[in-house]
């Protein structure tokens, strides 16, 4: 089995969230999620050439849909991975800095407080724009949510 990029970024972290987030006895993708606080200065990070991402989230709604939630930050300039498309839906809120999102060829300058949504099988990317550190959140919802 081989992974992407994107696959890679998202699935190594994850072996650094606390157990709690995790399950301690049972698969992440079967555990439903408690409400929980996640203060910044707690989430594991994962560092790359591109910036870092920070898993937040993992796990099944109380309604049964497979949610995943990370944090990114990438370096100007930079891109986590080529525009790709899946089967679950993403949604993108920008913290802080400035991205081009790109949705099925067409891009859209994004700076701090805008929201991206990427429907199901649309093909999208991210890449920052600006001179400075660029973080964003992604939550995806859904059948391949942090698969």
């Amino acid at each position: 089995m081989s992974l992407t990029r994107r696959e890679l970024c998202v699935l190594l972290p994850v072996a650094f969230i606390p157990a709690p987030l995790m399950g301690e006895d049972q698969p992440w993708k079967d555990q439903i999620i408690p409400s929980t606080m996640l203060p910044l200065d707690k989430m594991p990070v994962q560092t790359s050439d591109q910036g870092e991402v920070r898993p937040v989230l993992k796990g099944k709604l109380a309604t049964g849909e497979s949610v995943e939630v990370h944090q990114t930050t990438l370096l100007p300039g930079a891109t986590l991975h080529l525009p790709h498309r899946h089967l679950h839906s993403e949604m993108c809120l920008i913290r802080e800095g400035t991205v081009e999102v790109t949705v099925n060829g067409t891009s859209t300058r994004m700076g701090s407080g805008s929201v991206g949504f990427f429907h199901s099988n649309d093909e999208h990317g991210i890449k920052n724009l600006g001179t400075t550190a660029a973080t964003y959140f992604i939550v995806n919802i859904g059948p391949t949510a942090g698969a």
